[in-house]
């Protein structure tokens, strides 16, 4: 069991930790760490807030809370119910010692752009990145048991703080799988395609596809983008195809997942990876 599952069920296990004060129609599962999503149920009409801001309720009653890489220790959700009544839960959030990770060889523009251009660029797909991601929609494609969008050789993991030729730059937020270029990659869960970009500047050929609420899945460096904007996808569709664009040093898919602009782990959301010998006798190597 690795550690991470440790922590998180440990979490779940603390009696009075999360759930003292909390009533019979205000529960919440998941992982409940910097990194995590937790799913919150309560009444069908109930209006909720989590750190003051207003989120999504489905009919169900059903909503997301999300714990970024930095997240505090706490997080406050108050409901309000149709009746009038209130109440309110404090999530503790676990604190994550994260990663250092070095990489050597990339091209020096990767690492430090500094030309006009270069910046503009930059500046106008981050743009559009964060519009893809503002999308609140009543979908609940996330009820479901996400899946490897790629299984293979995991080379790099969430949160972990990135050494680019020497030089500290922004920590990782997604899993790097290894994998050949042209290695198709699959949907983790159903969603819609809110963009779909054949080449950026540091995420190559990038994806995005939103799951509902807010929850989205992004999938970076692809040689190949087989959908288009505004395309409804099935868990397990070939979306796009490994590669090595953008700022890499080898073909591999890298996997993050936003709610909104909460950066989680998708690791946490999908079994652990497959032994390598047993994907090595699956394909017949």
């Amino acid at each position: 069991m690795n550690q991470m599952l440790k922590l998180c069920m440990t979490i779940l296990l603390l009696p009075g930790l999360l759930w003292a004060g909390a009533k019979p129609d205000l529960t919440f599962t998941g992982t409940f760490s910097q990194g995590g999503l937790v799913q919150g149920k309560t009444r069908p009409g109930a209006i909720v807030k989590v750190d003051g801001k207003s989120v999504r309720v489905s009919e169900a009653g059903l909503f997301l809370v999300g714990f970024g890489r930095d997240a505090a220790a706490e997080s406050l959700v108050q409901v309000s119910y149709p009746d009038g009544q209130m109440a309110k839960q404090v999530l503790k959030v676990a604190k994550r010692e994260y990663k250092i990770q070095r990489i050597d060889g990339l091209p020096k523009r990767k690492v430090t752009p500094r030309t006009k251009e270069d910046l503009e660029r930059i500046r106008k797909e981050a743009a559009i990145s964060r519009k893809a991601r503002e999308l609140d929609d009543p979908r609940t494609d996330f009820l479901v048991d996400f899946i490897w969008p790629v299984e293979g050789r995991i080379s790099g993991v969430y949160g972990s703080q990135r050494i680019l030729n020497g030089k500290p730059r922004r920590p990782h937020f997604g899993v790097d799988i290894a994998r050949p270029t042209g290695t198709p990659v699959k949907a983790p869960a159903a969603g819609v395609v809110t963009m779909a970009h054949p080449d950026m500047f540091f995420s190559g050929g990038t994806l995005i596809l939103d799951h509902g609420h807010g929850l989205s899945s992004s999938f970076l460096h692809l040689s190949r983008v087989l959908v288009k904007e505004g395309q409804v996808i099935k868990q397990g569709d070939v979306i796009a195809e490994v590669g090595a664009t953008g700022r890499v040093t080898g073909a591999h898919l890298d996997w993050r997942m936003n709610l909104f602009k909460a950066r989680v782990d998708p690791q946490l959301l999908v079994p652990p990876m497959p032994p390598q010998e047993k994907m090595k006798k699956e394909v017949g190597m």
